[in-house]
């Protein structure tokens, strides 16, 4: 009877762990699976009329019901709260939902907004950007009265700058049936500058090649730039302080947007604008390149330098500027960290120097305020997501472009462009440079 009892006990044992076990089982597989969610945003641009219009898609995996909630927020470029919503999420198992979102009564301008949906077994948030009547935004902020005095003697004080030009081939970078020339020059301040010209391999003695200026992102070390385009030469230049350009301006990242801050005349951005209008002045001494036929072409810091040389310099005959920063930098300090952070840093080191003071100097050097003055063709290129040039800023540089303008936007990208930006480009150059 003891022996019958201790299986019987045994087996009963093992039972009540296999039951454990099953139930572990079950409980594991209610809870093995996923949410996935996908937002819609009902426009291709991001870009609205009036109302923005989205669409929360959501789907489960998982056994178990989920139940919880969907929310909205959306804030101004810099924070600010304009408005927010919630609906409530139920779906059984292995269920799914949509939601529908319409966000309307903002003004025009450029909004983030997140959806943060938060259930049972998940929560996430997705970031999105949109536009309301972007076409109607405008600075608050002017251009300072002497702007163009402040140019024009610029570009006087370069011009009593004897170049010296040095061109020196580089046999051993040829390639793609291109010559390669390394370029040297002095620009305002007497500073020596460089860059690489590529031209096409032709037998035409007589052939005049269109010349794409390509100007540099922040610290961005420009190399010799190839293609197979047989009508096109390719200028790339190093302003000062960057590149093969580092002689006398040799300093940390951070520290170069801050040289010479107090004082307009003696800023970096002033000599590095000036050493992009001596690059057009070397182009003209080229018998070999087009001087009628010239594109200026950027992004980021060389989309500010694309945008401020065809203001300053009217030789430049199409501009192309992707992601161009410090455009309406007095709305931009509540915006972005870069380059503020860094600028702030410099001026509590100066004494006597205010925040204030570099925000007048930094007048003369704001994206917007070049580009009223631009008069001819300009592409313009922006990420909606953009957290270093947001798009209300880009977009109130791209309004105040008198001449014919083009304007692409890429909904779910940063401080990028995509390729369709690329293509357009190369089109509307070729059918303004009449190259068929």
């Amino acid at each position: 009877m003891v022996r019958f009892t201790n299986q019987f006990l045994a087996i009963a044992f093992t039972l009540l762990i296999m039951a454990g076990a099953q139930q572990v089982f079950a409980q594991n597989e209610e809870s093995d699976g996923s949410v996935n969610t996908v937002v819609t945003t009902n426009s291709k641009d991001g870009v609205f009329s009036s109302t923005a219009s989205y669409t929360f898609d959501v789907k489960s995996t998982y056994k178990n019901p989920q139940a919880g909630r969907l929310k909205y927020v959306v804030t101004t470029e810099a924070g600010k709260l304009m408005k927010s919503d919630s609906v409530r999420v139920k779906l059984g198992s292995k269920g799914s939902a949509s939601y529908d979102f319409e966000i309307a009564g903002l003004k025009a301008g450029f909004y983030k907004i997140n959806f943060m949906i938060n259930t049972t077994d998940y929560d996430d948030t997705t970031r999105k950007a949109f536009g309301i009547k972007p076409e109607e935004i405008r600075s608050q902020y002017g251009k300072p009265a002497d702007f163009e005095t402040f140019w024009n003697n610029a570009k006087a004080e370069l011009g009593k700058v004897k170049p010296e030009y040095k061109v020196t081939e580089m046999p051993d970078s040829s390639k793609d049936n291109r010559r390669v020339f390394l370029v040297e020059m002095k620009s305002i301040g007497g500073l020596t500058i460089r860059g690489w010209l590529t031209e096409p391999i032709t037998k035409n003695k007589n052939k005049k090649f269109v010349v794409m200026l390509a100007l540099p992102g922040y610290q961005v070390d420009l190399k010799p730039l190839y293609g197979l385009d047989p009508d096109i030469a390719l200028l790339s230049l190093n302003i000062r302080g960057q590149g093969n350009s580092r002689d006398v301006i040799n300093v940390r990242k951070e520290t170069y947007i801050t040289l010479g801050i107090e004082d307009k005349n003696k800023y970096v951005l002033r000599g590095a604008i000036m050493d992009c209008v001596r690059a057009v002045d070397f182009i003209f001494t080229r018998p070999e390149l087009r001087h009628d036929n010239i594109i200026a072409v950027g992004g980021s810091l060389g989309g500010f330098l694309a945008v401020a040389t065809s203001s300053v310099d009217k030789r430049i005959s199409f501009c192309s500027a992707a992601n161009p920063i410090l455009s309406d930098v007095r709305n931009l300090v509540d915006e972005v960290d870069w380059p503020f952070i860094d600028i702030r840093k410099y001026v509590n080191t100066r004494p006597g120097l205010t925040f204030d003071k570099v925000l007048n100097n930094m007048d003369y050097f704001d994206a917007k305020n070049f580009a009223s003055g631009i008069k001819c063709r300009t592409l313009v290129g922006m990420g909606m997501v953009d957290n270093i040039a947001p798009p209300n800023t880009v977009q109130t540089l791209y309004n105040v472009i008198p001449s014919d303008k083009h304007l692409i936007i890429f909904r779910d990208l940063a401080h990028e462009i995509g390729k369709k930006y690329v293509v357009y480009e190369g089109r509307w150059m070729r059918d303004t440079f009449a190259l068929f």
